[in-house]
């Protein structure tokens, strides 16, 4: 191990990232998947785009950084600074896989912020005592196996080899275990390759925003407090098919009639909670029998509520307890509910917090607090160590599209945060 000659000037140093590098990285990383007809970037968990992109991370990291790297059994890319001290990492990073169509800054900026840091501090010669790590985790976003945030779900034990070896792509059956191992992974070993309490340090993820809070308030940075709980539910409601011309209007049992009510109901509710932090969706639903001439005898719709809030959360499911029982009973109908996903609300590290409010500070940069409304890979790293996040400004709060952008100055600012954030919990963290 070597020696660790590091003092408070080191503190006292405002050091830089270089801006230039790494708006080149940016690009070149922007080259895998681009769609040259959407202008977007189509670079799913398992596709040759992130096949590539893993390529350019694991060069720009051994080659032209230097340092060392590996691979773990669920295909998590891992790049490590040694520190001077026998001490768990630091670590830093996000993701490099896309959605459809998607934009060059979701979770590529965090993984790339992240290497921009790691190289700053050691081209400086600055001495941490603890370990560096950057991470760029493996499937964050949906992808053809219908597992979203595979990476971390994987690592913090939520998903296993039983579950995951019987996975299969919903585009051409093929199985998880082989992409898996193609990028370079291998799920026999994914037991074995879980995070342990005490591994690691700490763990900072930066993120574009992904929404307009920043943008309206014309702030480049926030600090995230909480990432959202998210509940779903799939809700099937049952009247009666019959003939569109002979079954008068005060006869009908009208499945998509009682589907609209309960929607406008539900929206309703929503926006009386007046929070920033409280929004709810139903992005799916199905008509049967589906055809033009038939009162619609069943719909089955997807219901989403995110909130940071659990007693909000708790209140909202016996408000749609109500809502439904009232439906029932002014439409005629049976409503079945199943709940498919309850997520809780994670609340990131004080500490962690605090250390971004003083690198903030430092930079003489203003910020704000907000909730994250978006899952993110660091929701799955709480229960191993001290996480948080710092968000970025998205322009116009554009995300999951080819518009999606982020001002240069903005993640210049964020580098900047991230790296100061690095000095200081490295003297604070034992």
């Amino acid at each position: 191990m070597k020696a660790c000659i590091r003092n408070q000037q080191t503190l006292e140093t405002c050091y830089q990232i270089n801006a230039g590098r790494l708006e080149n990285n940016l690009k070149s990383l922007a080259v895998f998947g681009a769609n040259q007809e959407t202008g977007g970037i189509d670079r799913p968990f398992g596709s040759e785009a992130d096949l590539n992109a893993r390529e350019f991370l694991q060069a720009l990291w051994e080659k032209e950084i230097g340092i060392s790297t590996r691979m773990d059994a669920i295909a998590n890319m891992w790049a490590v600074l040694s520190g001077c001290e026998s001490l768990p990492p630091i670590v830093l990073g996000s993701h490099h896989d896309t959605v459809p169509n998607g934009g060059a800054y979701d979770g590529a900026l965090g993984v790339l912020l992240a290497t921009e840091v790691l190289q700053t501090v050691k081209e400086n010669g600055i001495s941490l005592r603890h370990p560096l790590t950057v991470v760029s985790f493996a499937g964050e976003e949906p992808n053809p196996y219908g597992l979203s945030t595979l990476g971390s779900k994987t690592i913090s034990g939520k998903l296993g080899k039983d579950i995951l070896i019987k996975v299969v792509s919903k585009i051409d059956q093929s199985s998880l275990q082989a992409a898996v191992a193609k990028a370079g992974g291998d799920l026999e070993m994914v037991e074995e390759d879980r995070l342990r309490p005490g591994e690691i340090s700490a763990f900072l993820e930066c993120h574009i925003e992904q929404g307009r809070r920043l943008f309206d308030k014309q702030l480049a940075l926030g600090i995230v407090t909480h990432i959202t709980g998210i509940y779903r539910e799939k809700i099937t409601i049952t009247g009666e098919a019959n003939h569109a011309g002979t079954t008068v209007m005060s006869d009908r049992r009208d499945a998509l009639m009682a589907a609209s009510a309960f929607s406008l109901e539900f929206e309703e509710y929503v926006k009386q909670c007046n929070s920033e932090d409280v929004v709810g969706t139903i992005g799916s639903l199905e008509v049967f029998p589906n055809a033009a001439n038939i009162v619609p005898g069943e719909v089955e719709l997807i219901l989403e509520f995110r909130t940071s809030q659990t007693a909000v959360s708790k209140q909202f499911i016996r408000e749609l307890d109500r809502i439904a029982e009232q439906i029932e009973k002014q439409r005629k109908v049976v409503i079945r509910r199943e709940v498919i996903l309850d997520q809780a609300a994670v609340a990131m590290d004080r500490q962690i917090i605090d250390v971004l409010n003083k690198s903030l500070r430092k930079l003489e940069e203003p910020c704000v607090s907000l909730v994250s409304m978006a899952g993110h890979d660091a929701a799955h790293m709480v229960n191993f160590t001290k996480t948080g996040m710092l968000f970025v400004q998205s322009i116009n709060g554009k995300s999951h599209c080819p518009e999606e952008k982020t001002d240069m100055r903005d993640i210049i600012k964020a580098g900047n945060a991230l790296l100061q954030a690095v000095l200081i919990l490295d003297k604070e963290l034992n």
